[in-house]
């Protein structure tokens, strides 16, 4: 095992609910069915997945708040007849913001590419470049201070946006871009950008970020951007568990 090896973060473990509402959504058009159909019950679902009833039952929370099944005291389940955000126009096929799975790929992407960012911009960034994401950063801060959440995010937005132009790789600036477009998009059960406690950890988070790249460490600056990354995913998951789940 290399030394890389042994020090890389891990990317966090999906929860279990995720992964049946996912399979469940398969499962759906596996079967073919229509909006209206009856579904498996929950114990059928839960021998047919290897799980609990239990982990079922929260799945089915996450597809009721979706809109993409109706559960019916003493009736069973039934497939939604509102298609839900998986009917949702713009998407092209690739993002379905239902599908907690692409979710979780959203960040496993962005992760790369901003560590990517991150290592790229502490060799190549110019003084004004550096000036550019510490004024990204302040901005943030006081969106967060005073309140003002569409400052905040604006902040958020061009501080990875000002990062990825210091990679110098083009590629890079856009790929950063079209994911945060995705994120801000994906509106989980009413949520957008940076939610739940993670803003204020997330303005440590931008300075680390900014002090590696202006230190000209690229392992710190990666090693920073995958912490911020992987603290929003759980910013995340906390969020879906308390709105959906009351917890």
């Amino acid at each position: 095992m290399t030394s890389d090896e042994e020090t890389a973060p891990s990317v966090p473990c999906r929860p279990g609910y995720e992964v049946v509402a996912e399979q469940i959504l398969r499962l759906i058009a596996e079967l073919r069915l229509r909006p209206g159909d009856r579904m498996p019950t929950e114990n059928e679902l839960a021998a047919r997945m290897g799980t609990s009833r239990t982990v079922v039952r929260e799945a089915v929370k996450i597809l009721s708040a979706l809109g993409r099944v109706r559960a019916h005291k003493g009736r069973g389940l039934y497939v939604s007849d509102d298609e839900g955000m998986l009917g949702a126009s713009g998407w092209g096929g690739f993002f379905l913001p239902a599908d907690l799975g692409h979710v979780h790929m959203l960040f496993e992407s962005r992760r790369i590419q901003e560590t990517a960012a991150g290592r790229l911009a502490a060799v190549n960034a110019t003084p004004g470049e550096l000036r550019a994401i510490e004024a990204a950063a302040e901005t943030c801060r006081r969106g967060h201070l005073t309140g003002r959440s569409a400052l905040f995010d604006r902040g958020d937005d061009e501080f990875h946006l000002c990062v990825a132009a210091a990679s110098h790789n083009q590629f890079l600036v856009v790929a950063v871009r079209e994911a945060r477009r995705l994120q801000r998009r994906t509106n989980i059960v009413g949520m957008s950008g940076t939610v739940g406690g993670h803003a204020a950890d997330a303005l440590d988070e931008h300075d680390a970020i900014h002090r590696a790249i202006r230190d000209g460490d690229p392992d710190a600056a990666a090693r920073a951007a995958a912490v911020h990354i992987d603290n929003t995913l759980e910013d995340y998951r906390r969020e879906i568990q308390q709105r959906i789940f009351g917890q």
